[in-house]
């Protein structure tokens, strides 16, 4: 991956960077995050907080959950990312919101109990019911 990597919304009103590794990428199935985004799954990529900044415009942030918001677009709604609360020390940036997105490959499957049986993506990454475990 060339760092710094960049990224934005739809309609550009909102660029950001990231100059860090991503130290975890995979595709979630939860309900928020299939009805935030409108997709039957959402591909991210784990950076750290100081490693990622917006370069252009002021994202809206929704409280998605009593542990979470999601920063997004305010004119295309395009989510760029989800940040635990509320002193986070990882962002999860949406991958499809890069200017490269093949440059981050998802790792595995979270939350794969609540997928939408017709949605598969025929890989042969691990599938974790929920979270994925910790060491």
């Amino acid at each position: 991956m060339n760092l710094p990597a960049r990224g934005g919304c739809h309609c550009g009103a909102l660029r950001y960077e990231i100059d860090a590794e991503p130290i975890d990428s995979g595709y979630c199935h939860c309900t928020d995050c299939r009805k935030t985004t409108g997709a039957p799954a959402l591909a991210w990529a784990t950076v750290p907080t100081d490693a990622f900044r917006f370069l252009k415009g002021t994202p809206k942030t929704y409280r998605s959950s009593s542990t979470g918001e999601r920063l997004f677009c305010g004119d295309c709604g395009a989510q760029i990312l989800f940040r635990e609360t509320p002193d986070p020390i990882y962002v999860d940036i949406n991958i499809a919101t890069l200017d490269v997105p093949e440059a981050i490959t998802p790792d595995y499957h979270i939350f794969f109990a609540h997928r939408i049986p017709w949605f598969d993506t025929q890989d042969n990454l691990p599938r974790f019911a929920a979270r994925e475990p910790t060491a």
